[in-house]
């Protein structure tokens, strides 16, 4: 298993460790069987792969072996943020039968935490992502991860996410506090709902936490953990 090196592009205060932290611990206490999670957005820049990545990192910091996939095989943003070198094959590369599973599975610097990059970008990443390969990775991975936490492509964009969702435990949105509209949130997770009826929670993201009581009635059918 080849090896990364990652750089976080800034570290996180103390405050936002501890709202990853009480994130991976409502993970956690939604049972033992929702280990395989997929987490997606409305629209771009929400910031899904900050949240997914840094769910990874704090699952993996709890002695969790983690596995972070990168499935944004559109707009991927993770080997540019994290200054990642080496990386080879991907994602892209196993689902085109281009590479084996242990080609593409990465050990980092970072304790507990491994990563399947998304690789070059396909043509057609909505049917590599449909085929039968996804279904066999991640059956593999299981035996082998505690957690495994997937960046998936903004739902409300392309479908992508619901086509990784039907294959997963469960799933996260995240939302964008002041940007998404309420009928756009619903609509998205009636979306993902239909791929897998088990959406473990929303996540409502760049609060100014100044205006909780405003945005929790604003958001007030969904469940989440609320996060500056």
């Amino acid at each position: 298993m080849d090896k990364l090196e990652l750089t976080d592009a800034k570290e996180l205060t103390n405050q936002e460790k501890e709202v990853y932290r009480t994130l991976r611990t409502n993970l956690e206490f939604t049972g033992v069987e929702n280990r395989v999670i997929a987490v997606t957005s409305c629209g771009p820049d929400e910031g899904k792969s900050t949240v997914s990545y840094n769910l990874g990192r704090t699952l993996a910091s709890a002695g969790k072996t983690t596995l972070y996939i990168d499935a944004d095989m559109r707009k991927s943003i993770l080997a540019n943020r994290h200054q990642i070198q080496g990386i080879e094959k991907g994602l892209s590369h196993y689902l085109s039968g281009q590479a084996d599973m242990t080609e593409v599975v990465y050990s980092t610097n970072k304790k507990n935490f491994f990563m399947l990059p998304c690789g070059l970008f396909p043509v057609n990443p909505t049917e590599l992502l449909g085929n039968g390969r996804l279904d066999k990775l991640l059956e593999g991975l299981k035996k082998t991860f505690d957690y495994i936490i997937i960046d998936t492509p903004p739902l409300g964009s392309v479908i992508d996410a619901a086509v990784v969702a039907k294959r997963c435990d469960g799933s996260v949105l995240v939302l964008e506090a002041d940007r998404t509209p309420k009928s756009m949130a619903k609509s998205v997770k009636e979306q993902l709902q239909a791929a897998n009826p088990n959406i473990v929670g929303v996540v409502l993201n760049k609060v100014d936490t100044h205006k909780g009581s405003y945005y929790g009635k604003k958001y007030g059918s969904y469940y989440g953990k609320y996060y500056k």
